[in-house]
């Protein structure tokens, strides 16, 4: 009866995959993870095969590298400023603040623990006097920003990752904080080259940080692709300064608005999301190969011993048809999670339906069938558990990445206009076709974007939000906010 029982599972558990990945195959999905690792790249073609690149990536140096040590790396941890950690912060870098800790820095001051709050003194004036010791405080950074700048003008990038097909979840990532450590450096010499008058250098550091923000597109895994959306948040910082205090010139707008309008986030998270569901369906393997205990692979043993222990025990036991049927609902619901709440060819996401799938995931959990007890376990639904929560708030982080890159660009032909004419328009479309070739469309509603101008040197901006309420370009308690208010593109009240 053993016997019979476990040849019975184990067909029902292989048919029942078999008929799931000839469905997705046919719909063009690629289940296999080692298709999704990059192909390898010439060094002389590949930006990442630099000395300082390569070196993130010793043993030695996880905790530590180059970076830690510039004076940029030693104030940082003493700059307290809560805006810098929200996206599309829209208000200026307080370059004081940087210069106080620059200049306790090169007085040799012992109390290493002085943290600089932020000053609110955000003027023009104010900052140009505060840019030049912040750009002598940056020269420690030249040759680590040097190197790269250098590599960067090589066409690929493709990281020394070690794809361990045996723990997919345990692959090391270093560079991630790295890239996204010089994007902050750049951030920052170029606000302070902008207060200055030098947009000429400020452009060519905003390049570069796009390019580091895009130097781990090909990269099939998911904190990859949220980091890449980060880094670009941090990227738009300076755009938005030199547009604020109109530093860019007519050339340098062109330039950005052409490289803003090439991001196309939705499509683009398409890899990393199967990139994703591959590694779970590789996972599902791995554990009935007993290459790792469950409890071993989804860290239960620090968090939750008691559970851990009874899934080992299961996971010993267990006919190989269970697994194939952890794989089949993992990709259900995977599939679930995210059918119909995204449109990448149209840029479109639909917040109704990101979060109908929320709350359906969410009745699986509170109704008992996913987790880690024995209900889960007879449901087949273990994997899915673990991993799927991870997807919620993907398309939310996209959504507010492609509306930060159209209004980036559009906000670009704005002044291009304004150079031209004197004034802002009255309406976008007089932007088409001599400052753009169409209007971006709202990435929530499909509609154009909401503007009007304020006057001849200033605007309003906005998308109507997560909320899909048209509130007059009054935004919510960020800029991002996911319950109330638009996604508002603005300059200050009171600009020079």
């Amino acid at each position: 009866m053993i016997a019979f029982f476990y040849a019975e599972e184990n067909w029902r558990g292989a048919r029942a995959w078999n008929k799931s990945r000839r469905e997705l195959e046919a719909r063009g999905a690629q289940l296999d993870y080692r298709a999704f690792i990059p192909k390898p790249v010439p060094d002389e073609q590949n930006f990442a095969a630099t000395p300082l690149v390569k070196s993130w990536f010793v043993k030695e140096n996880l905790n530590r590298s180059q970076l830690d040590w510039d004076d940029y790396g030693r104030v940082l941890g003493r700059i307290h400023d809560p805006k810098n950690k929200q996206w599309g912060r829209q208000s200026f870098m307080d370059l004081v603040a940087w210069k106080m800790a620059f200049a306790s820095l090169q007085s040799g001051a012992t109390n290493l623990h002085e943290v600089f709050l932020t000053t609110n003194r955000t003027d023009s004036e104010t900052r140009a006097q505060a840019a030049p010791a912040i750009l002598a405080g940056m020269k420690s950074s030249e040759t680590i920003l040097g190197e790269l700048r250098t590599a960067s003008q090589r066409p690929y990038s493709c990281y020394p990752v070690q794809y361990d097909l045996e723990n997919p979840w345990g692959i090391m990532i270093p560079h991630l904080a790295r890239v996204k450590g010089v994007i902050h450096r750049l951030q920052l010499h170029a606000c302070a080259e902008l207060a200055t008058g030098q947009s000429a250098s400020a452009v060519e550091d905003v390049k570069l940080m796009l390019y580091l923000a895009d130097s781990v597109k090909r990269e099939p895994i998911l904190i990859s692709y949220l980091v890449r959306l980060d880094c670009f948040q941090i990227a738009v910082q300076p755009v938005w300064e030199g547009l604020a205090d109109h530093r860019w010139s007519d050339s340098q707008l062109q330039e950005l608005q052409r490289r803003l309008r090439q991001f196309n986030f939705l499509s683009d998270m398409m890899r990393p999301l199967e990139g994703e569901r591959a590694a779970g369906i590789l996972t599902a393997d791995l554990l009935y190969r007993q290459k790792y205990r469950v409890s071993e692979l989804f860290d239960l043993d620090r968090h939750d011993p008691t559970g851990g222990d009874f899934l080992n025990l299961v996971g010993r036991v267990a006919p190989h048809g269970w697994y194939y049927q952890e794989v089949v609902n993992y990709c259900r619901l995977y599939e679930s999670q995210l059918d119909g709440t995204f449109d990448a060819a149209a840029k479109r996401v639909l917040p109704k339906q990101v979060e109908s799938r929320a709350h359906e995931l969410e009745g699986e959990i509170s109704g008992g069938r996913l987790g880690k007890g024995l209900n889960a376990v007879l449901h087949h639904q273990v994997i899915a558990a673990m991993l799927l929560p991870a997807l919620g708030k993907v398309s939310l982080r996209a959504a507010t990445a492609q509306t930060l890159a159209d209004q980036a660009a559009l906000a670009c032909a704005l002044e291009r206009f304004r150079l031209a004419n004197g004034q802002f328009p009255e309406n976008l479309d007089a932007l088409v076709p001599r400052f753009l070739d169409k209007i971006p469309g709202d990435v929530i509603s499909g509609e154009p974007l909401k503007y009007r101008r304020a006057n001849d040197r200033r605007f309003v901006l906005y998308s109507v939000g997560w909320n899909e309420k048209d509130d007059g370009g009054t935004p919510g308690k960020n800029f991002f906010d996911e319950k109330e208010g638009d996604w508002v593109w603005r300059y200050p009240e009171k600009q020079d």
